[in-house]
């Protein structure tokens, strides 16, 4: 695959993502770590760095997303700050890395219109005082790719499977500061033992998220992911979420419950039982919804067919 330069196209029908939205819910995309395992990637290997050793591949993935029906497509670039990339040894690539991404990512949707959204995941650990990497370690990572995304010409930023609001923070300022127009903070949530409620690993519910969401100024508030996080706790995240703010919201829910077998976690939610929920999580107010972790291709057709019977705003 050449890449060939980046050409904006950050509109359909002459509206950005924010303005998208207001008229009809969009689609997004599905999971891609369990994608790019299927596709070849190592057990622990670095699927970012297949942007530019692989870029077929990832292309061919994210098309299959866009013919599906995606509206939005977020870049490969979960693990993509310095921080995680070094890990691979691979730090030194993160401009180009992160690039690659979002312009593999625009030449998914094959000329049609749609969204690139720039994604950062979490670092990968916990800062100071409570573990060992400082702050200002952490916010010089997401400013490298921050930058990288924006300069790459993602239509957005969306920093996702947040856990801390501390680190949620980082990745905002340093998405501002590279000059995002729109900025979404997705966070990870774990269903309690007794199943009576959910919150992220460091704590925090859903109604603390949206308040400091709406505090610190993002544009679209999300969730994706976590422990037990099905359609219907996505719907109840995003009617906890609207209880604090009218921000619009995003969600990107699992398909079900993970079983381990021969030693693999496997989501057996199939597109039609997950489909089932999505006029409730619609009717709650989402409107981006797309998959997660063991979504897929065919979950994001079916999405794709409820949205559209779905009435607009």
């Amino acid at each position: 695959m050449r890449l060939v330069p980046y050409a904006k196209t950050r509109y359909i029908h002459g509206m950005n993502l924010l303005e998208a939205i207001k008229t009809r819910p969009l689609v997004g995309d599905g999971a891609m770590g369990t994608q790019l395992m299927l596709a070849g990637l190592e057990q622990g290997g670095c699927g970012e760095a297949w942007n530019i050793n692989e870029p077929d591949k990832v292309l061919k993935i994210q098309r299959s997303y866009a013919e599906a029906g995606s509206d939005c497509i977020i870049t490969n670039t979960f693990g993509g700050s310095t921080i995680m990339l070094n890990r691979h040894g691979q730090k030194n690539n993160c401009a180009e890395i992160n690039k690659a991404a979002v312009a593999i990512a625009r030449e998914a949707f094959a000329g049609k219109e749609g969204f690139v959204l720039g994604d950062i995941g979490p670092f990968g650990g916990i800062m100071e005082p409570y573990g060992e990497i400082p702050e200002a370690e952490v916010r010089a990572s997401f400013d490298v790719q921050a930058k990288a995304l924006v300069e790459g010409g993602a239509d957005a930023i969306i920093i996702e499977t947040q856990t801390a609001l501390e680190e949620l923070q980082l990745a905002v300022d340093a998405a501002r500061e590279a000059g995002a127009e729109i900025v979404i903070g997705s966070l990870a949530y774990d269903v309690t033992t007794d199943g009576s409620t959910f919150r992220t690993m460091m704590g925090v519910d859903p109604e603390r998220a949206a308040a400091f969401m709406a505090e610190i100024g993002v544009d679209i508030m999300a969730l994706n992911c976590g422990t037990g996080m099905d359609m219907l706790r996505a719907t109840e995240a995003v009617q906890r979420y609207r209880s604090v703010c009218d921000l619009p919201i995003m969600a990107q829910p699992n398909a079900g419950l993970p079983v381990l077998e021969n030693l693999q976690v496997i989501y057996k939610e199939t597109p039609g039982e997950m489909v089932r929920e999505l006029p409730g999580l619609l009717e709650a107010g989402a409107r981006v919804v797309g998959g997660c972790c063991g979504s897929t291709p065919e979950h994001i057709a079916a999405f794709r067919e409820a949205v559209d019977r779905f009435p607009p705003a």
